[in-house]
């Protein structure tokens, strides 16, 4: 036990450091962002394109924030602005698949996937998604009705606070990394010391089968599901490293996930904001498997071609 233990916690401590080194300087960049007039002139560039997906040009200050920050500082900025239900709900629906874009992806490359892929799949998500309930949705015209969450901030008094600000979000960034990673660490290897692991990743199997995905990415899909990209990277790297997660299945576990992770916590945390969660619980759910059932298919003709074409010349 004391050799899980060991094992666990080594595994813990190196994934937080190889974590931390990009959620540290990431945060603190965008924290700082976050008091000059940056964020300001890109939602001022994307003001007139809101239209197209049914949104108010105001709009665009909680995309922009939610994009550069998080889903809990885009609630915020929705909290001071007066909207429809359809307008909260489709920035509900964009964010839950396009929010906090530079740490979240910056992680997905450090797990091996290339950057771009990443966004474009994230990004094309929230704008094709939003476009489609807007040409949908007919209703939704009667304004928001928020509940308890407040939107209050308090303003930082000079740049010498806002640095302060920023170094207490970044290390706070990192502290929650680690208790959640190392524990989950710990708690994988007395479970895979134990023999436990195989015996999930066989109930998984039918799930990951249908996915278009080996056994071996059940740990993957799981960790992204419950506990997001960001934190569940660390498994995923260690999954990367000990179970031969192949660079294919990897791919379409983390096109699974950036459409659906988090998927409890990321759908119940828009409740305050008085829309139908059930439908944004049910879109994310449907796009996440039928985006990743067709790239599996696509890619598995694409390297079946080749052999097709051998076959062909040998006969």
């Amino acid at each position: 036990m004391g050799k899980s233990l060991k094992a666990g916690l080594q595994a813990g401590f190196h994934t937080t450091w190889t974590l931390g080194k990009i959620i540290f300087p990431v945060t603190l960049i965008v924290s700082l962002l976050q008091y000059t007039p940056i964020l300001g002139w890109v939602a001022k560039l994307i003001t007139p394109l809101m239209g197209i997906f049914g949104l108010s040009g105001e709009a665009a200050i909680p995309l922009v924030i939610g994009n550069f920050l998080n889903l809990y500082a885009g609630i915020g900025a929705i909290l001071s602005l007066d909207l429809t239900v359809k307008e909260v709900f489709i920035l509900a629906l964009m964010l839950s698949f396009s929010h906090n874009l530079l740490i979240e992806s910056s992680v997905a490359a450090k797990v091996g996937l290339k950057l771009w892929v990443i966004l474009a799949v994230r990004i094309g998500l929230a704008l094709i998604s939003a476009f489609v309930v807007n040409l949908v949705w007919q209703g939704g015209g009667e304004m928001a009705q928020y509940g308890f969450v407040s939107s209050t901030e308090v303003t930082p008094n000079g740049w010498l606070e806002i640095i302060g600000i920023a170094l207490q979000k970044a290390g706070l960034g990192v502290v929650q990394l680690a208790l959640i990673v190392i524990p989950l660490m710990i708690a994988i290897q007395y479970l895979k010391d134990l023999g436990l692991l195989k015996v999930f990743t066989r109930w998984m199997a039918p799930v990951t089968r249908f996915l278009g995905m080996k056994e071996n990415t059940s740990m993957t899909l799981v960790a992204g599901l419950t506990i997001g990209l960001a934190y569940g990277a660390g498994v995923m790297i260690q999954a990367v490293k000990e179970d031969n997660v192949s660079k294919k299945d990897l791919t379409l576990a983390f096109i699974f996930l950036v459409a659906c992770h988090a998927v409890v916590e990321d759908t119940l945390i828009f409740i305050p904001l008085g829309i139908p969660v059930l439908p944004l619980l049910i879109i994310r759910l449907v796009v996440a498997v039928v985006l990743t059932i067709t790239i599996a298919t696509i890619w598995r003709r694409a390297e079946a071609a080749p052999r097709r074409k051998e076959a062909t010349y040998e006969n």
